[in-house]
């Protein structure tokens, strides 16, 4: 799969996302997220600060411990690199998501406890996308402990419409015939 060639042009920014998804020992999931920004060039924020080409302006880290059924146990973030003082002020709220479920509401508990000023827009970025990744963890092990519940996905996407050939194929008894 490939896009057309680009018109000319310069980088000017580089943001790297990257997720993890770990079974531990004691039964619990850690769901990770890191996100680093940089700039291919210097730059100065008036009355902030200066950084080098390259040097992280954020760098940021959310590890979510979460049980079986998708409910967050503990939180943790770290905060290596920020713009601005006031940006530590972000990681307290998080705790507000402890006891909440990845599952249905996920997105809706995240802005209401820590949307707008209450929280930071990339830790936000970052929990939305967690939820995901969450799923994608513990699918293997929790499809055969929910058998006779519909898979978490359905109804989800073009892929997991419960109409479609997908869903006929894998998971039959989640089915439903179309409409003739």
């Amino acid at each position: 799969m490939s896009v057309s060639p680009p018109l000319a042009r310069r980088l000017v920014h580089t943001r790297l996302v990257h997720f993890e998804g770990y079974a531990r020992e004691d039964g619990l999931y850690d769901i990770e997220a890191r996100l680093i920004d940089t700039k291919p060039e210097p730059l100065t924020i008036e009355g902030e600060g200066r950084w080098e080409a390259g040097a992280p302006i954020h760098g940021m880290l959310i590890r979510l411990s979460i049980d079986g059924d998708y409910i967050v146990r503990a939180v943790e973030v770290r905060m290596d690199h920020m713009p601005h003082g006031e940006c530590e002020a972000a990681r307290a709220p998080m705790q507000s998501v402890v006891g909440c479920s990845l599952r249905k509401g996920w997105r809706a508990a995240i802005e209401e406890r820590l949307g707008k000023v209450r929280g930071c827009a990339h830790l936000r970025e970052l929990l939305f996308n967690m939820g995901t990744v969450a799923f994608q963890s513990l699918a293997p092990w929790t499809q055969g402990q929910r058998g006779e519940q519909p898979p978490a996905a359905l109804g989800g996407c073009l892929a997991w419409d419960p109409r479609g050939p997908m869903v006929a194929r894998i998971y039959p008894r989640f089915h439903i015939k179309p409409d003739a």
